[in-house]
């Protein structure tokens, strides 16, 4: 069994090579179109809200605490408060709703 654990990292390291080497060999010229250069620039910020945002929900016993949580973050995010700030408040917001759900 532990041969076969060899045999998935050596797998993960080549894809994960050539997912980041091949466009660095087959695109040499600066992207021209501005369609795709737009769509490249938003795909990091997308990757990383699909990926946070339901970690935000089950990450509490409820996930309605986690929603107020998320919604407190991003309306003291929105009134541009310090990220000290907002991440404090929405911990807190999300403690007292855990108490009270629970």
């Amino acid at each position: 069994m532990s041969g076969n654990v060899y045999v998935y990292i050596v797998v993960m390291a080549a894809v994960t090579y050539l997912i980041r080497a091949l466009p660095l060999t087959l695109i040499r010229r600066p992207i021209k179109s501005q369609f795709l250069r737009s769509f490249l620039y938003y795909v990091p910020f997308a990757t990383l809200s699909v990926m946070t945002f339901p970690a935000i929900l089950s990450a509490t016993s409820s996930p309605w605490s986690g929603l107020a949580g998320f919604l407190t973050a991003a309306v003291l995010s929105w009134k541009k408060k310090g990220l000290i700030f907002v991440s404090l408040t929405a911990c807190a917001v999300v403690f007292v709703l855990e108490l009270v759900l629970v």
